[in-house]
């Protein structure tokens, strides 16, 4: 069945997108323009890309969290504190 009638792309296009590791809509477009002209599929391949399961959403959930702190531009104190 037809998800994008705007560029002919079926369900198993997307299922094989998300496969290959596209896991948004965003990702969907990217690699196959679905999405990108009425947006009238969107919200067909989020349900879609939401049953199966995303192999790169999978490695992320299994990674442990990252904390990143931004430094701070140069001349700037790095706490408000240091400003003093």
């Amino acid at each position: 069945m037809y998800v994008c009638s705007c560029f002919g792309i079926t369900e198993q296009q997307v299922e094989q997108h998300a496969q290959d590791g596209a896991c948004t809509p965003r990702q969907i477009a990217s690699a196959c323009k679905a999405g990108t002209d009425c947006g009238g599929c969107v919200r067909r391949i989020q349900a879609l890309l939401g049953r199966g399961a995303c192999p790169r959403r999978e490695q992320i959930a299994q990674r442990p969290p990252v904390l990143v702190t931004a430094a701070a531009p140069e001349g700037l104190p790095r706490r408000l504190d240091d400003a003093a």
